[in-house]
């Protein structure tokens, strides 16, 4: 499938149309960013890894009920993906406690969270993402109270799936971000990625970081080998590409 006008250059990837008005080309580039993008890297195959492991995420949450935009991967790094209007929230579910939550409360570094919390955000660079709630949500007019019910239900369910899906790999999901949009139907869908880039994963016996987090700690020597070791242990041999 042919690209044709880009619609979206973000920090780490482009939308492009097709020849069918329903679907987007959505390109995985190399890119590595940090700080509202203040800080950039390049990876070498990074893009690759990520949507692989991204399209298996989406291929078992269709598998378990999880209406997603994905559609094909006919490159390693090139998703074909159903066109959605994205709603500029960002839902956070966190299953153990650290980050930006032992920095701002008072709550112990490591502890399981049972439940876990899910915490919305405002998807907008220039005010540096805050944090929402249904009053915020509803005065800038970007979700109806049934709509928010929906995003809580399906990222609950999202995190159902995983926990269990990373457990079966060895790898804890700490806590991991998603995007909605809507189809060309009113739809809500899982959209733009499931990848090490926007989830926290420690290996269950040693808690290492498997994730982004080791970029945001200047361990960039580090990232690509914790990213590959996602792939390996998530992807079959099958589904591999060739590197």
């Amino acid at each position: 499938m042919d690209k044709k006008e880009l619609i979206n250059s973000g920090k780490v990837k482009s939308v492009f149309t097709t020849e069918n008005e329903d679907e987007v080309i959505i390109e995985f580039r190399d890119d590595m960013t940090a700080g509202d993008g203040a800080r950039k890297e390049v990876m070498d195959k990074k893009g690759a890894y990520n949507a692989t492991i991204s399209a298996k995420i989406f291929k078992v949450l269709e598998e378990n009920g999880v209406e997603t935009q994905f559609i094909d991967l006919p490159e390693p790094n090139v998703m074909v993906a159903k066109k959605l209007e994205m709603i500029p929230i960002e839902v956070i579910v966190r299953n153990i406690a650290t980050g930006s939550l032992v920095r701002n409360y008072p709550i112990e570094d490591g502890k399981k969270l049972d439940p876990p919390i899910l915490q919305m955000d405002y998807k907008d660079d220039e005010y540096h993402d805050p944090m929402l709630n249904r009053s915020l949500i509803k005065a800038l007019e970007i979700a109806s109270d049934e709509e928010i019910e929906i995003l809580i239900e399906k990222a609950l369910k999202i995190n159902e799936v995983l926990v269990k899906f990373f457990a079966d790999a060895g790898i804890i999901l700490v806590d991991f971000k998603v995007e909605f949009g809507k189809d060309k139907d009113g739809n809500i869908l899982l959209g733009d990625e499931i990848s090490p880039d926007g989830c926290r994963l420690w290996d269950s016996e040693t808690l290492e970081m498997l994730d982004k987090e080791l970029f945001r700690k200047g361990k960039d020597n580090e990232v690509m080998n914790a990213y590959i070791e996602v792939y390996n242990r998530i992807i079959p041999d099958e589904e591999k590409f060739d590197v």
